[in-house]
């Protein structure tokens, strides 16, 4: 009943559903149009008879004793009721969910995403599993921009690249997100995930794709988006260029992600990382 009810993606031209928990996130949505008509269309019932019923013609004279009954407690009482079950029985199950039950260190692919004016820094570990470190004092902006120390233990697989970032589908993905200069906001819209950046922070948070980027690109043949995959965009107003602030995210199979992998390991080894 929840689902058949809060399924009203396609009618609040919501993006294509991409991620694993993104059905819970549509639902709850979908459950706050309802409860929004709801009282919409109640408070707009009671705004026309209040006006009618106290008009200045049918009152000419101020009643000093007001309004006797208790019906305006008993709705007053209903919504409460309806708000205690968006936060209770929608909002906080699927925060648990999504927010403080951790996935299997064994079984996600950690990504480092590092953000400044006006870019994405996407930091993968390499196939040690670890991220190198990193210095402040070997930050570059055209060579280095995270300042990577590729002498350090695990950094000389590392891959970094800007703007670009690969996903394996149905994997889960655990974000680190952190900014450079200013408060910025990561977002996948069809993945529905949207994180704040925030300077000396590093935010973890998690997410699995279940769309291929093909498949996607498939699916939204025919729409205005025809022709663009999946975007990252930054919902946070950064600057006079925040307009420009852009990603690229491509998803692909298990075999195609490490393929992928292994091409920027073998520019690492050639030493050719000049388009970072």
């Amino acid at each position: 009943m929840i689902e058949y009810l809060g399924n009203l993606s396609e009618h609040l031209g919501l993006p294509i559903n991409a991620a694993r928990h993104g059905l819970m996130i549509d639902n709850m949505i979908g459950w706050v149009h309802w409860v929004m008509l709801i009282l919409f269309v109640g408070w707009g019932i009671y705004l026309i008879i209040a006006v009618i019923k106290f008009n200045a013609k049918s009152n000419p004279q101020a009643d000093y004793h007001g309004v006797q009954s208790h019906f305006s407690h008993y709705i007053e009482y209903g919504v409460l009721i309806i708000e205690a079950f968006l936060l209770i029985g929608l909002s906080i199950p699927i925060y648990a969910q999504l927010k403080t039950t951790l996935p299997n260190e064994t079984d996600v692919h950690h990504i480092r995403i590092i953000a400044q004016q006006f870019a994405w820094n996407i930091h993968y570990p390499g196939f040690d599993g670890k991220f190198g470190k990193t210095n402040i004092n070997l930050v570059d902006e055209e060579s280095n921009p995270i300042g990577l120390d590729r002498s350090s233990s695990f950094g000389a697989d590392d891959i970094v690249s800007i703007n670009q970032m690969h996903l394996p589908v149905n994997q889960q993905v655990m974000i680190h997100l952190s900014s450079k200069d200013v408060i910025h906001s990561f977002g996948i819209p069809e993945m529905r995930i949207k994180q704040d950046a925030v300077p000396g922070m590093t935010i973890p948070f998690f997410f699995t794709p279940t769309m291929t980027s093909d498949k996607f690109l498939n699916e939204i043949k025919g729409t205005l988006r025809e022709g663009m995959g999946y975007e990252i965009a930054c919902a946070q107003l950064c600057g006079n260029s925040h307009y420009r602030m852009r990603g690229y995210v491509t998803v692909e199979t298990e075999s195609e992600y490490s393929t992928w992998l292994s091409q920027e390991a073998e520019y690492l080894e050639e030493g050719d990382d000049e388009d970072w």
